[in-house]
């Protein structure tokens, strides 16, 4: 993706950061996001932060925050931040507007936050089949820590509601794993042929908002 990020909604918006800028990557897990992040963009400074992270995965030199992203202010100046990602987190929480809160306030003037989540007609989809050979959510209950589909207006509406501009929203996917469904569906159940069939039938939404320039 570092020379066509084009291809991809989440590798566009990161490759758009300014160059040796900071990134914080909210709800970072165990850090794959993170290592994507990594090998398209080796010069940002990455920022973490997890409830219950795996620091000891994530890229060498990136910065851990534990946080709850319900209750807690991130350890992090105002204005100390170039971009935001924040992947598959939101459906998780039960209050979003503290997240975003924080978010605006640590945002440089002219930074930018990019978020995504499984898209709402994930509650009709298929569940994931018994023979495949790895877990997988392919209906949105299929993750039972799932609170709520959000949709990307509420995301914009919430971002909009602490100060941000709203941007961009649509349907985020990878074009070479949603090509690659047309090869894959006539294969065994795997990995590979679900992450291909989920960026195929467009299985995230995504949002994307600014802080205003001074």
């Amino acid at each position: 993706m570092r020379h066509a990020s084009w291809l991809d909604t989440r590798a566009r918006f990161v490759a758009s950061t300014r160059r040796d800028g900071t990134l914080l990557d909210l709800g970072s897990s165990d850090g794959e996001t993170l290592r994507h992040l990594r090998e398209l963009r080796p010069d940002l400074n990455l920022i973490a932060c997890d409830l219950q992270g795996a620091p000891e995965t994530y890229p060498p030199d990136t910065r851990y925050l534990q946080a709850d992203l319900v209750h807690d202010v991130l350890d992090l100046p105002n204005n100390s931040v170039d971009a935001v990602t924040c992947m598959h987190l939101v459906e998780h929480l039960s209050d979003l507007e503290p997240m975003f809160r924080e978010v605006a306030r640590v945002l440089v003037p002219g930074g930018r936050a990019y978020f995504e989540t499984p898209h709402a007609k994930t509650v009709d989809f298929p569940h994931c089949p018994e023979e495949s050979p790895v877990a997988f959510t392919l209906n949105f209950y299929d993750d039972n820590t799932h609170v709520a589909p959000v949709l990307p207006s509420r995301m914009q509406a919430l971002a909009y509601s602490v100060g941000l501009q709203s941007g961009r929203s649509g349907i985020s996917r990878n074009l070479v794993f949603a090509l690659s469904h047309l090869v894959y569906r006539f294969r065994p159940w795997s990995r590979q042929r679900l992450t291909a069939y989920v960026h195929w039938r467009g299985w995230s939404a995504y949002a994307m908002a600014s802080k205003a320039s001074k």
